[in-house]
Order: structure tokens, then C-alpha cells, then sequence
């Protein structure tokens, strides 16, 4: 069976956005279960849904004692889903708060390939599908417990089933009931997971097609009478809920200290000038950046057609938005990934231009290059001498992908450039993301910190330590999702309060005079279990963490009276 013909075979009906999936799935597993919580955001979201399991409150979102007024509730939902259904809440296993986000990758990847069939035929929506599944940016989300590759799921699904109801009023495959729910089923996931965003990005394309058709016929067929209706009753119950349960304080923060200092300027150091977005996009897009310029030339040369107009559409307005926004994460756009895949499927529809073919080589090597050089300053900067195997292999299989895939396409077998490159791009990602990766302990400061106290028998959860740890002069989430919901972070006087109490006590080094000087004047003498010294690469300082017990014995509990005969 020929290349082609295989391609068709795996392409038609459901098979396309299946196979999409599961090549999603492939990219983003090996993530899942080998990377430990990641700070600050994952750790967060997987300790508030955490809490919710533990209190059996799935309405007001709360970290520790801390209400956390900035996203809605789905990913929380999701993630409580999986848990029960996978694990135990008091298994902190962060895999199993992961899976929402895999399965969202896979959405994302088979919505992209079932819109863009409509279009660019049924082979040419599976190469969509595969290039958005495969891009390094959804398949790293993918294995992160935050929002963004659900949101990237619901938001291709929506604008999937918009392109489709667009197109059948263009002379494409007819768009029936079925279309028109899953757009509006689409939008309240992204409402109910990132509020706004999915909506922005379904309207700001609307806005386009007619500015630029001057013709509004087709937004007839989007179920206009029944479909807000459906919206408002998803969503509308959690956020009434959330009203009372917090006397609107939910909205008044989520509005006030969450979007407004987004919008007014680089909210907690994520600013950065327009360009940001663009800059990255070679390497967060690979392998991809194979096909972004036959793409883009596509776009200009075939922008009259119905498919690259509404990709143009979704992509051009959502980018912009982005790229004016004060705050920029490497993210933002990953909803729009999708359109750029559209795009780059139909350039791939016939003979690719030298000018396409040479640039789209240069991007697609010195993207892998770079990615490659990354996986070795990670190796020189934190790792150890067993960690360059991993590193050789993630290195390498990234650089070839790169390399081998832009010497393809050079000498015009673009497709199986595309094919080879994913290949080896996924393998390279996987054993960054599930073997360089893990092994850079440096890195993992909060996980070495609970292995040290379970080893020691010294995890409250355990039974056999009184609870909670204290943590004096470090606070990453992290480290509260590994020791639990009680951890106290506080003060060195607090430290020296857990150490009073035959608690165990975790002190960061900058707090250690303060520390000491606190035992003094209660006269406590201690003992150093162990030490661990790391980067807390959220705010990119050395870190020295030492765990404390009580030198003294610990008292036994009384023991029970005897009952009476």
C-alpha cells in the first residue's frame, strides 16, 4: 500500500479525527506520568481541585485557606472527575489531574481534523488534525493540569463546527443539528473553563467573514433561538451558584485583579512587546514551521476560497488581539493553532513553491537546532552524568527532525517531510518530557523535599508524623500539592512552632537565622533529616531547603483507660 493510498484509507469518515487523536495522544503521554508538579499554575489548579475533593464544595474554588476568584470551574470539574474515577485524592498522584488536558489535546487534534475535511478534503483534515496534535506547544499543555489545552479543545471544537456551518453555505458539506450543538457545546466548555476567551475567538471571526463578505446569511444556521438558551443553561447554574455562595466577590476579583491588570499592563511580569507571540511561534509550532510560509503564501494566493478565508479569519483577529494584549504567555495563541494547521494542509494541496520550500527548510532546521541546544544547556546546567543519554536522544531525534525534514522538503517531497518530522519530533519530545526532563533534580526541589519525608516516615499522611508540616521561606505550590492541603507555609517563628509540637519543619536557607534564633528562645534543640539544594525556576533563585525534626523524643500518647468490668 502506497503512502497515498494509505493516507486516504486512514482519512475517511470517523477514521481522520481519530487517527488525529490518537497521534495527540502519543505526543503527550509520555509527559503525563513521568514529569513531577510543575509550578506555579498546574500545581495550583491540581492542589484547589484537591481541596474541592477533600470538602465536597465544587462551587467556591480555594487554595488552602485562600479563595482563587480567576478561573471558572470546569478544569476543577474535570479534574475531579478523574481523580475519582482514576485515583484517590490523598494519592496526590498529579498524573491523574493531567488526564483532562490529554484528552483535551486529542479533542483538539480530532476537531481540527473534521473541521478542516469540509474543506480541504478528508486526507487533507487527518494532516491538519496530526500537525496541531503534534505541535510542541498542545502536546507540552497536554501533560500540564491547567486550562489551556482543554480550552485549545473546545475552542477548535466550536470553531470546527463553525467553519463547517460556513461552509455549507459555501457550497461545502451540508452542516445539520448535530454541527450546531456541538458549536454551542463548544463555547460553554471554553466559557465554563477560561471564560471569555472561546466566545471572543468565535465572534471576532463572525465579525471578519461579514466585514469581509459583506454577507451574514449563513449565521442563520448557527441555531441562533436555541442555542444561547442551551449556553446559558450550562453555564448559567455554577455561575449563579458562584454569586451567592461568594456575595459576587467571585466576579469582582476574577474582573478586577485578574483580566484588568491583563489588559492595563504585564501582569505579574509577563509583559512583553507586540512581536512576543511571532517570535516564538517557530518553535513552539514545530514541527509545523515546516509549512508556516507555504502556508501563509496559500493564504494570500488562495484567500477567496471558503476554507482559507474562514482560517484567515479565525487566525488574523485572535493574533492581533494577542499581540496588543499588555500580557503575553507563550499560550495565549495556542487557540488559533488550529487554523494555522488549515492552512498549512491546504498548501499541501499542490506543489510548494521554492520560496515556500526554502524558507519553511531554513525555519524548520534552525528551529529543531535551537530545540536541540536547549535540551543541552538543560543537561550542562542541571543534569548529571546520567542524564546524557536522555539528553543525546532528545537532542538528537529533535535536531534530526529539524534537519531531515527540512532537507525534504527542499527536494519537494513535502508530505513525507511533514510525516518524518513528526515522527521524530514526537519521539524527541517524548524522551525530553519523559526522560531528560524528570532527571534534572535541581529542578525538582518539592518533590525531592516529600520523597526525603515519606522515607523518613515523616508525611503526616502516612500516619506516623503529626500534621502539618511547616515551610519557612518557601512557598511553591508544588510542595503544598506533595505534602497536602494542611501544610502551614509561613514564618521561621512558625517552623520553630512545628519543631515544638514534634511536627517536621522544612526551612529555605534564607530563613534559617531566623530559624535558629526562634529555637533559642524557646530552647529547642533540633535535627537536620536532610538537604536539598535546588532552582526554584519560577523565579530563578538557588534554593537550599533543610528539613528539621526535634531532637528530643517524641512523648508517647497516653495510653486509653481500661473500661470498667
Amino acid at each position: 500500500m502506497t503512502f497515498q493510498s494509505s493516507l486516504q484509507w486512514a482519512s475517511q469518515g470517523w477514521r481522520g479525527p481519530l487517527f488525529a487523536a490518537l497521534l495527540a495522544m502519543v505526543a503527550g503521554l509520555p509527559g503525563v506520568f513521568a514529569m513531577p508538579p510543575l509550578d506555579r499554575d498546574e500545581s495550583r489548579f491540581a492542589q484547589a481541585t484537591a481541596q474541592m475533593l477533600e470538602t465536597g464544595d465544587f462551587v467556591v474554588i480555594r487554595y488552602q485557606d485562600e479563595p482563587r476568584f480567576k478561573k471558572p470551574v470546569g478544569i476543577h470539574w474535570l479534574q475531579a472527575a478523574s481523580v475519582s474515577a482514576v485515583s484517590a485524592v490523598e494519592d496526590r498522584e498529579i498524573w491523574a489531574y493531567r488526564l483532562p488536558s490529554l484528552l483535551g489535546a486529542m479533542l483538539a487534534a480530532a476537531a481540527c481534523a473534521w473541521g478542516a475535511a469540509a474543506f480541504f478534503s478528508a486526507p487533507g483534515g487527518l494532516i491538519a488534525g496530526a500537525l496541531l496534535g503534534s505541535s510542541l506547544l498542545l502536546s507540552t499543555e497536554a501533560f500540564i493540569a491547567k486550562t489551556d489545552a482543554v480550552l485549545c479543545g473546545s475552542v477548535v471544537l466550536a470553531m470546527a463546527a463553525l467553519g463547517r456551518i460556513y461552509g455549507a453555505a459555501r457550497g461545502g458539506p451540508p452542516a445539520g443539528w448535530r454541527t450546531r450543538l456541538l458549536f454551542w457545546l463548544g463555547l460553554s466548555l471554553a466559557l465554563l473553563v477560561k471564560g471569555p476567551v472561546g466566545l471572543m475567538v468565535a465572534l471576532l471571526t463572525i465579525i471578519a467573514l461579514v466585514a469581509w463578505e459583506r454577507r451574514a446569511d449563513w449565521l442563520g444556521g448557527l441555531g441562533l433561538t436555541w442555542g444561547p438558551i442551551l449556553l446559558v443553561g450550562l453555564v448559567g447554574p455554577w455561575a449563579w451558584a458562584v454569586t451567592v455562595a461568594t456575595d459576587g466577590a467571585f466576579w469582582s476579583t476574577a474582573l478586577m485583579s485578574d483580566l484588568a491588570p491583563k489588559l492595563a499592563g504585564g501582569h505579574e511580569t509577563h509583559g512583553a512587546p507586540p512581536g512576543y507571540h511571532l517570535l516564538g511561534l517557530s518553535l513552539l509550532a514545530f514541527p509545523m514551521t515546516l509549512l508556516i510560509p507555504a502556508g501563509l503564501i496559500a493564504a494570500w494566493t488562495r484567500r477567496h476560497e471558503p476554507g482559507v478565508r474562514f482560517a484567515l479569519c479565525w487566525l488574523i483577529p485572535t493574533w492581533i488581539v494577542f499581540e496588543l494584549a499588555p500580557t503575553k504567555l507563550v499560550h495565549y495563541t495556542l487557540p488559533v493553532y488550529g487554523a494555522l494547521a488549515w492552512l498549512a494542509a491546504a498548501a499541501l494541496q499542490a506543489p510548494l513553491g521554492r520560496i515556500a520550500r526554502w524558507t519553511g527548510a531554513g525555519l524548520g532546521a534552525l528551529a529543531g537546532l535551537i530545540l536541540a541546544g536547549l535540551c543541552f544547556a538543560l543537561l550542562s546546567n542541571f543534569g548529571a552524568a546520567a542524564d546524557v543519554t536522555a539528553a543525546a536522544a532528545a537532542g538528537g531525534l529533535l535536531a534530526a527532525a529539524g534537519l531531515l525534514g527540512a532537507f525534504m522538503l527542499v527536494n519537494r517531497a513535502p508530505r513525507g517531510a511533514i510525516v518524518t518530522a513528526m515522527a521524530l519530533s514526537m519521539l524527541g519530545h517524548g524522551a525530553l518530557s519523559a526522560g531528560l526532563a524528570p532527571g534534572l533534580a535541581p529542578l525538582w526541589s518539592s518533590a525531592r523535599v516529600a520523597r526525603i519525608l515519606e522515607s523518613e516516615r515523616l508525611l503526616p499522611r502516612q500516619g506516623m508524623a503529626p500534621s502539618p508540616v511547616a515551610v519557612a521561606g518557601y512557598a511553591e505550590p508544588s510542595l503544598v500539592f506533595a505534602l497536602g492541603t494542611p501544610t502551614k507555609l509561613g514564618a521561621p517563628a512558625d517552623a520553630a512552632q512545628a519543631i515544638a509540637t514534634f511536627r517536621p519543619a522544612v526551612v529555605e536557607a534564607a530563613s534559617e537565622a531566623d530559624f535558629r534564633q526562634a529555637l533559642d528562645d524557646r530552647g529547642l534543640r533540633v535535627r537536620m533529616v536532610r538537604q536539598v539544594t535546588g532552582l526554584n525556576y519560577s523565579n530563578g533563585r538557588p534554593v537550599v531547603l533543610r528539613i528539621y525534626v526535634n531532637d528530643a523524643p517524641r512523648p508517647q500518647a497516653p495510653a486509653a483507660p481500661e473500661a470498667p468490668p
